[in-house]
């Protein structure tokens, strides 16, 4: 006999394994077998067994999910047999396409984050389909892509960036917690960034939205999710952390990670002198959503970037020995 009901899961028995389930789970029983399937499917890729995460018909909200690092998170939560909400602004196609990827269990939605009808009819959508939100990954946000010195940067710029990244986090966050404080459940994963941990001369409007997520906001709220969704001796309790990528392959940098000698210079801070990929990021979300995994893991934040250690400042030969 198993020690852990999760066991028959794994094994694809839900006739046997249904009695066992609770929650979440056993509410989503019709469409249970769907799950198993696409679990059973991924780990047919040869990526070996998946880890108990216990993710099985949890519902994940995953913004900007309709490419890069939100697209690969959302597949993978749905590997681990969660159903998938994909958040998108613009790219409706993309969405549409990835949640047909996904199977009838997930559920593509538009809304624009930096504003507050929009966001509350986004969640207000979600609780009538699925009746729960289990996990916030709150990926969506902008960059500008021309680098400027802070003496340049137009104020207009500033407030766009800061309303993409930060303001869209705190609203999208402000609405979740509205659900945790009546389903008592439910915890979030901020995309931070290494520029929020390190600083991106030239980008002072994005590191400083991205540090305010990556400390101030998952600091604080780690001491508030944990009241609206209170530990008892089932429930690790209403959890906050997040993620700092670094040079990730995404489609906005994909063509400037083609040059060598660019990929030279962002990775010779690395311990590991390597590109991340969509799917490291993904991986982490994964386990810092687990009740299990995880259970233990709150208000921290997580820097996915190869050891990276910082910024290269100068080159060798900007440098003058004679005034050093």
């Amino acid at each position: 006999m198993s020690s852990s009901p999760w066991e028959w899961l794994w094994k694809g028995d839900e006739d046997v394994a249904t009695p066992f389930l609770t929650g979440a789970v056993s509410r989503c029983a019709p469409s249970l077998c769907g799950l198993l399937k696409r679990r059973d499917a991924y780990q047919g890729t040869g990526h070996g067994p998946v880890m108990d995460s216990a993710l099985v018909g949890k519902v994940v909200v995953v913004t900007g999910a309709s490419g890069g690092i939100g697209m690969a998170t959302a597949r993978r939560f749905a590997a681990e047999g969660a159903r998938v909400v994909v958040h998108y602004r613009t790219g409706r196609d993309r969405a549409e396409g990835l949640v047909k990827a996904l199977g009838a269990d997930a559920l593509a939605v538009r809304a624009e984050l930096t504003r507050e009808g929009e966001v509350r009819r986004m969640f207000a959508a979600v609780m009538r389909r699925y009746g729960q939100i289990d996990t916030l990954i709150v990926n969506a946000g902008s960059w500008a892509s021309e680098s400027l010195p802070v003496d340049e940067i137009p104020l207009r710029r500033w407030r766009q960036t800061v309303d993409a990244v930060l303001t869209s986090a705190f609203l999208s966050v402000r609405e979740f917690s509205r659900v945790m404080r009546r389903q008592r459940r439910g915890n979030a994963v901020l995309v931070a960034s290494t520029a929020g941990v390190f600083g991106e001369a030239g980008h002072l409007d994005y590191a400083s939205a991205k540090a305010a997520m990556a400390y101030g906001m998952v600091r604080t709220l780690k001491n508030e999710f944990v009241r609206l969704a209170p530990h008892t001796a089932e429930y690790c309790g209403g959890r906050i952390n997040a993620i700092c990528p670094g040079w990730t392959v995404v489609p906005r940098n994909a063509a400037k990670l083609k040059d060598a000698a660019t990929v030279r210079k962002v990775t010779a801070t690395m311990a590991l002198p390597q590109i991340g990929r969509p799917e490291d990021m993904a991986n982490a979300a994964v386990f810092l959503s687990s009740d299990v995994l995880a259970r233990h893991i709150t208000g921290q934040t997580l820097v996915v970037a190869g050891g990276m250690e910082g910024r290269l400042l100068w080159q060798p030969e900007e440098i003058d020995p004679t005034t050093a």
